[in-house]
């Protein structure tokens, strides 16, 4: 699953146990996460607002990393240098935006997820995308992300990962840190297991 991208670049072994192993448990947080997406969520609505042509819950996919998903919102803008829409007039450049709970993080889990998204637009229409947005609720605004050609390599390495975890059915360790807290999956996870050291381990030190 192509929103696999973000739990991946947060904790690897979050991405695993969601992915791999079935694993899911709700919070505050990931169901405020779906209160927020129930109208970016709802591919019937369509709205055009001049130039602009606004597309929810829009289906992408990309044969080239093997993966799919759901775009939240995709503006459609009319553009000389954009693509063709079946039943548009005009040409069209697409602008995806994705909705997040809270505010922008530090870390880049949520940018990589959007770069994603705007590959796949990428590759199904035949076009350049160069900026996208993400949407944070907490702060009621969107922050521009511009689409480098560094950002690209950086989503086709993690997926590359991704995959060969996914083959290998493979869940990793990692060091735990503040973030465990506020992980939905701490109690399936039980980060602080990942402080026990192997039988292996023990009777080495012990001899």
């Amino acid at each position: 699953m192509l929103s696999g991208i973000q739990h991946f670049r947060f904790c690897q072994r979050q991405w695993a146990l969601i992915h791999i192993e079935q694993q899911w448990e709700e919070n505050v947080k990931t169901i405020e996460g779906q209160f927020i997406h129930t109208k970016a969520d709802q591919p019937f609505i369509r709205e055009k607002r001049g130039n602009k042509l606004i597309v929810r819950a829009l289906p992408v996919r990309s044969q080239y990393l093997n993966t799919s998903g759901i775009c939240d919102v995709v503006e459609f803008v009319k553009h000389p240098e954009g693509v063709n829409l079946q039943g548009e007039d005009g040409l069209y450049i697409p602008i995806p935006i994705e909705y997040k709970r809270g505010k922008p993080k530090k870390g880049q889990e949520d940018v990589v997820q959007l770069v994603a998204q705007a590959m796949c637009l990428e590759e199904m229409l035949l076009c350049e995308v160069n900026e996208a947005y993400l949407f944070y609720d907490e702060i009621k605004r969107r922050v521009r992300v511009e689409i480098t050609d560094e950002m690209r390599a950086e989503v086709r390495s993690i997926f590359k990962q991704m995959h060969h975890y996914y083959n290998q059915r493979y869940t990793p360790k990692v060091k735990i840190g503040k973030f465990c807290e506020s992980c939905s999956l701490k109690n399936i996870c039980m980060p602080e297991s990942m402080h026990q050291e192997s039988v292996r381990q023990y009777m080495e030190r012990y001899l």
